[in-house]
């Protein structure tokens, strides 16, 4: 052993000799149990091959059809970083050829699969990651030496403090406190609204110099759209998520940027406060349990909301308290997802996603859903008009690619053109490196049938304005574009060209908060007012059909809601209901209340519960 270190929640061992360690892996394990660490070995620099030789050694370890696109090196921590179609054939059975590897180069192997889609975001933060290896280094050190700090506080109370996502739907972000640490649940925008745009950072019990760790549950942007600016105002530590809510968070955060620059609004921080984000970003696995501060581990689990949405699961102290903050949840199998994860080790207190949790939130099933939608576009499309579908570029515009293209192949919807525009091929791109993420059934159809329903030649990506123009003029087609709300991108575009038609059709297929342009259409207004360019307002009349489809939710209604608080395991002594408007997070608590015996809250901005 050359040297021990702490990096991020890890403790780091570099060796000389690799022989004794890799022959016995249980002597890891061992250690790693005895000290309750989480252990990685590393190679000494001196004892690594020559990066020419060993990229030559590994593709002759590796078999050709693992297919290999791209091997890179980082020598400041002795990683190599291979990048395969079938990473499942480059690592070999129960690990052997990163063995091999390791034993014939020295170097630390690291398989991470090949996007089908070529992804710019995918390739450029493993690139920048790889390239600021030493940055970055240096950076989990300081970060290591604060998780594993010896305790100075004193008292066994927690705390949690709402700065933003309670009683509306918008900037979540909860501060969880103990006398040791200070961390931070998800610190998202309110994209929809200039006066309640985000959360409350300006509570005295925050101070971004002492926060430990944020931890975010999913990449839309009311739940981590506003984490970069954390770092622009003087926060050093990690970030813990999924590695795909990494990637989608960094899609979303640039296109918020370049909304607000493009809209003339101040901008709340940069892309450079991005990069900075990606370069404390810690991404873990489901299930990994993992130290983020002295008292504080957190182990994420499947929500069923979008890609990599995590619910999470806090153990505060030596088995003191454990807490669950569910984020955005789905608890019901989807075209994409397995439902939300239920059972727990402990469970003393449940934050729970109150969207539809009003007494009228009962969603139709999700079948009946698609067939109305498949109804919808078969209609419209005979009358010779268009389908414009405002989707979230993660999530919903994925759900609905898997359901037209399977409806296509069982011939329940004639040979229609769906056109995508706006960040949907990108975050599409990001589902397809990531399809461990996905449901079973999406998983056997890309990995055993070869059959990507991402893939599928119906779709066709709109990259210009004049190719827009080319649809909009087109013949009869499906279009999904963004943005969901109709809060701004392409998706205004088309609605300003075809609303005045009364053969088209508008489908809102996802939640419009209120004050949204998508929530004042579904109310009935016939006449919207626009900004064209130049700043000048004109009124757009709406003649086309205007249809709201619900069941295709990426959040639990009020019956899900229920049962997933029925089947948890073990049963909270407490449930908290937020991310919800006003009337529903009450009626949510209340309805837990009656039905459980068990004591609930629905708290308000800037309102702090004392757990224990």
């Amino acid at each position: 052993i050359s040297d021990i270190d702490f990096e991020g929640p890890k403790v780091v061992i570099y060796c000389r000799n690799l022989d004794l360690l890799m022959e016995n892996g249980d002597m890891i394990k061992e250690l790693a149990r005895r000290i309750r660490k989480r252990i990685t070995l590393r190679p000494d620099p001196s004892i690594l091959t020559e990066e020419e030789d060993a990229e030559e050694e590994i593709k002759r370890i590796v078999p050709p059809e693992a297919g290999i696109t791209n091997v890179t090196f980082s020598p400041d921590v002795g990683e190599v970083t291979i990048e395969a179609q079938k990473p499942g054939i480059a690592i070999g059975k129960g690990g052997a050829l990163l063995r091999e590897m390791m034993q014939k180069v020295c170097w630390t192997p690291r398989v991470v699969r090949a996007p089908p889609i070529q992804s710019d975001i995918v390739r450029n933060i493993r690139h920048s990651v790889i390239q600021a290896s030493a940055e970055r280094r240096e950076i989990m050190r300081k970060i290591g030496r604060r998780i594993h700090r010896e305790l100075r506080a004193r008292g066994d109370w927690i705390r949690i403090s709402s700065l933003g996502g309670s009683r509306e739907v918008g900037r979540s972000a909860f501060l969880l406190q103990t006398p040791e640490s200070r961390v931070l649940l998800d610190c998202g925008v309110n994209v929809a609204s200039d006066e309640r745009a985000f959360p409350h950072l300006e509570a005295p019990e925050l101070r971004l110099p002492e926060l430990d760790a944020v931890v975010v549950s999913h990449a839309h942007l009311d739940h981590m759209g506003f984490v970069p600016y954390l770092f622009k105002y003087g926060f050093e530590g990690p970030v813990y998520c999924t590695p795909p809510t990494r990637d989608l968070a960094v899609l979303l955060q640039l296109d918020y940027v370049d909304i607000a620059e493009y809209e003339d609004k101040p901008l709340p921080y940069n892309k450079k406060d991005i990069r900075t984000f990606v370069q404390h970003t810690i991404p873990i696995d489901y299930g990994d349990v993992t130290d983020i501060s002295p008292d504080i581990k957190i182990t994420l689990h499947n929500a069923g909301h979008i890609l990599g949405s995590a619910i999470v699961h806090a153990h505060i102290g030596e088995g003191m308290y454990n807490m669950v903050y569910t984020g955005d949840v789905k608890f019901d199998r989807t075209r994409l997802f397995s439902p939300a994860v239920y059972t727990f080790p402990r469970l003393e207190t449940l934050i729970i996603d109150s969207t539809y949790g009003g007494a009228e939130d009962i969603q139709p099933f999700r079948a009946d859903a698609e067939k109305e939608l498949i109804r919808v576009i078969t209609e419209t499309i005979k009358r010779g008009g268009k389908v414009v579908v405002p989707v979230f570029a993660v999530g919903r515009a994925q759900e609905m690619m898997v359901l037209l293209e399977d409806c296509k192949r069982k011939g329940m919807l004639d040979d229609v053109p769906v056109y995508l525009e706006g960040m949907i091929w990108e975050a599409t791109a990001i589902h397809t490196a990531y399809p461990e993420y996905l449901s079973p059934d999406l998983r056997e159809q890309i990995f055993h049938q070869d059959r990507n329903p991402f893939l599928s030649d119906m779709f066709t990506r709109v990259t210009s304005p004049d190719q827009r123009a080319q649809v909009i003029d087109g013949e009869p087609a499906v279009i999904l574009s963004t943005a969901g709300m109709m809060a701004g991108g392409p998706v205004i575009e088309y609605f300003k060209a075809l609303a005045p038609d009364p053969r088209n059709s508008l489908v809102f297929v996802g939640y419009q908060c209120e004050g949204s342009l998508g929530r004042r259409i579904q109310k009935g207004w016939r006449e919207v007012p626009l900004r064209r360019a130049g700043g000048r307002i004109e009124e757009v009349k709406v003649n086309m059909e205007v249809r709201t489809i619900e069941g295709f939710s990426g959040h639990s209604d009020r019956a899900q809601l229920l049962n997933y608080v029925r089947r948890i395991s073990p049963k909270p002594e407490r449930v908290v209901c937020c991310h919800g408007d006003d009337n529903k997070c009450i009626d949510l608590a209340s309805a837990i209340h009656k039905l459980f015996k068990v004591e609930t809250r629905a708290p308000s901005n800037l309102e702090t519960i004392r757990l224990h």
